[in-house]
């Protein structure tokens, strides 16, 4: 008898340890309609860096191959991690799962471990990722969109950007490249670094991207600054931007809408009246609804 009792405070110690495992791996599951699956850590790149993850959280009881918006956090480049930034756009993840889309968060080296264009390198790998096994986790490969925030706006601005432009340092070695974009849903996320106020500074975020201060570098400026791909043959866009964002300039998204329009690639741009940088005023029905509307017409 004491030992059928030891033996299941052991297996209820183990499931307890188990469960407080899963809860600290994924502190965003929370945000999520109940019953969303969740693929968590999933090593895209077949190695050990914790970079080098992501997750995957699909709708319930998912019949067939289900739509993926793929989420790229923010954080200057050298910061944040696959959780940031949903932490205030609680009711915008949830409805996309609601709406019957996955959603896909990734992570990326930091400009303080590799300079760019590594953070494309790996964002791009992610991708290849969840290309490659879209059958095992009931995606459909024809319908992937990009959302990102600040940092992570201006790296899925340049993935959607460069997809058609077959840049060569943008992409791991041998890693497939059959994947394109539908859509990009950018929110407040860099064009031009050569249009920050601090482009002399060389411990600018923009510098430590760069391994520069952009004005000292303009050709490596230039190669990371989403306004350079720009072509007609580019997916719609959806940017969004506080008007009072002190970090990023407004000038910031108005420069790749306007580049946008000179190609004739469909986008629309929000200037939310008095938003700052990133935060709750992004998460109202207002521009909830725009983000899903856009969604729905570029993943239909």
């Amino acid at each position: 008898m004491r030992m059928k009792i030891k033996v299941s405070l052991l297996l209820l110690s183990i499931v307890v340890t188990l469960s407080q495992a899963y809860c600290q791996s994924n502190r965003a599951i929370d945000y999520f309609p109940k019953g969303t699956v969740l693929h968590a850590n999933l090593k895209y790149n077949n190695d050990t860096l914790q970079k080098h993850l992501l997750d995957i959280y699909l709708p319930a009881n998912v019949k067939g191959k289900v739509p993926l918006v793929i989420f790229v956090h923010g954080g200057g480049w050298l910061s944040n991690d696959k959780y940031a930034d949903m932490g205030y756009m609680k009711k915008t993840v949830a409805e996309i799962v609601s709406a019957g889309f996955a959603l896909a968060s990734i992570d990326y080296r930091f400009s303080t471990q590799a300079v760019f264009p590594a953070q494309m390198q790996d964002c791009n790998r992610a991708v290849s990722f969840l290309y490659d096994n879209a059958e095992k986790y009931a995606l459909d490969k024809s319908r992937f969109a990009l959302m990102g925030f600040s940092a992570g706006g201006h790296l899925a601005s340049l993935m959607g950007l460069s997809k058609n432009n077959r840049v060569k340092d943008f992409f791991m070695r041998g890693t497939s490249q059959g994947f394109s974009f539908k859509g990009v849903v950018d929110f407040y996320g860099p064009s031009e670094l050569l249009l920050f106020p601090k482009n002399d500074d060389a411990t600018s975020a923009e510098s430590i991207l760069i391994g520069a201060a952009p004005i000292a570098r303009p050709d490596l400026s230039k190669a990371a600054s989403p306004v350079t791909y720009v072509d007609k043959h580019d997916p719609p866009f959806l940017i969004i931007h506080g008007e009072k964002d002190e970090s990023v300039p407004p000038k910031q998204s108005r420069l790749l809408s306007a580049w946008l329009g000179v190609y004739g690639v469909a986008n629309e741009l929000i200037i939310v009246k008095d938003a700052p940088h990133f935060g709750p005023m992004f998460d109202t029905d207002e521009i909830r609804d725009k983000v899903m509307k856009f969604l729905r017409a570029q993943l239909k």
